[in-house]
């Protein structure tokens, strides 16, 4: 697959729950936290309030022009 898609979460610590970053193959509509975050470090009454702190973009990505790229870069 020449193609890689991601959706990349970055959440910042809250409460006593440090940082994360989360990475997951999801459609462009799923990207979001409560797609991504899996599993949630918070309990059910904290989870809208921890994901509006997280960033989440969905990317693609060519696996191909990266591997070509770095072949060309080692010669």
């Amino acid at each position: 697959n020449s193609e890689d898609v991601r959706c990349k979460c970055i959440c910042p610590p809250y409460k006593d729950h440090s940082g994360h970053i989360y990475n997951k193959n999801v459609s462009q509509k799923d990207c979001d936290c409560l797609h991504v975050v899996e599993p949630m470090p918070v309990p059910g009454p904290d989870v809208e309030a921890y994901c509006l702190r997280c960033e989440c973009k969905y990317e693609e990505r060519s696996s191909v022009t990266i591997k070509v790229n770095n072949l060309i870069l080692l010669e």
